[in-house]
């Protein structure tokens, strides 16, 4: 399976000659990494990140035992920034945005995300070639993006978005009585999902359980996270990949049980990305994720009763 950083998508090709060792305008890091699966090309793109407080990671455990982690991986006690991934799939003549990041949110404060629409531009990847959007559920930082002014403006008039219809059904009433967030997070997920509904109604594709959006990209509910979530599984070849979206954090692999303050069924949420992870584990897919460190690209191993993460190493 070949990887490669600069790539390009645009109408009638797809390569690697775009904007060549230029991670974007002032940027000092790179914030896109391209995979090859198989006959397929997938582009790992950074939305940016999200400071969070650390308590977000597990809320069903003494803070003791996370202060532990958190030191045990070098990270602050307190709060640390959650990445942001998106990725576009190119599959024969269709271009596929999964997620669209966060958008903008000035009531949140969090201006170090939001960054896909600029972040695309700079990758080359105009908004009018892509043909359909993924969404691996509606909460605000995958489905922002689309919100920012001017972008619907610049998508096809005959762009599908496929969303499981469990999801849409959700957020008509979303229940948060199980979830452990920050104030504000809740109302500002609300209205977002809610605008979002109103705004791209007539574009929505809901599916039930599974749905076949290209050759060889095919997306399946799998419920947890909330009742609709879903993940993107990419194959060709021989080669798999598999998007997960919110079902894995960092934290999920040595501790898969704890509960993470977004998920609105946690229980639901734990043993979904268990069953995840011994998939991946046994079948040596790619795993990408929205919330582990960019570009978020590994291998799943067993180690023990849990899971090891095995990030791919860089290809230049």
């Amino acid at each position: 399976m070949k990887q490669e950083t600069n790539m390009s998508l645009t109408n009638t090709s797809l390569d690697n000659t775009s904007h060549p060792g230029a991670p974007g305008p002032n940027e000092l890091v790179p914030s896109r990494y391209a995979v090859r699966v198989g006959d397929i090309d997938v582009l790992v793109v950074s939305d940016g990140v999200l400071p969070l407080p650390t308590a977000m990671l597990a809320h069903n455990i003494d803070p003791s035992v996370r202060a532990t982690w958190l030191k045990d991986m070098f990270l602050p006690p307190d709060a640390y920034d959650w990445a942001l991934n998106v990725v576009v799939v190119r599959s024969g003549s269709q271009t596929i945005l999964v997620d669209a990041g966060l958008g903008l949110d000035p009531d949140l404060h969090l201006p170090r995300a939001g960054q896909l629409i600029k972040r695309l531009e700079a990758a080359g990847i105009d908004l009018a070639s892509v043909t359909d959007v993924v969404l691996t559920h509606m909460h605000m930082d995958h489905i922002g993006g689309l919100l920012v002014d001017g972008v619907k403006d610049q998508l096809r008039p005959d762009l599908r978005i496929h969303v499981a219809a469990a999801e849409v059904k959700f957020w008509e009433a979303p229940d948060f009585s199980h979830v452990s967030m920050p104030p504000g997070f809740p109302d500002a997920l609300r209205a977002t999902a809610k605008r979002f509904v109103k705004e791209y109604r007539s574009q929505l594709r809901p599916f039930e359980d599974e749905y076949e959006v290209a050759p060889g990209v095919v997306v399946t509910r799998t419920g947890g996270h909330t009742p609709g979530h879903s993940v993107v599984r990419v194959a060709s070849g021989g080669d798999r990949l598999t998007f997960a979206g919110d079902l894995v954090f960092a934290v999920g692999f040595e501790h898969p049980e704890w509960y993470n303050g977004f998920e609105h069924d946690p229980e639901e949420s734990a043993r979904v990305r268990i069953s995840l992870l011994r998939e991946l584990a046994e079948t040596g897919g790619l795993l990408v994720a929205t919330h582990l460190p960019f570009p978020s690209v590994g291998h799943v191993a067993v180690d023990g009763d849990v899971f090891r993460w095995v990030p791919v190493f860089w290809d230049y």
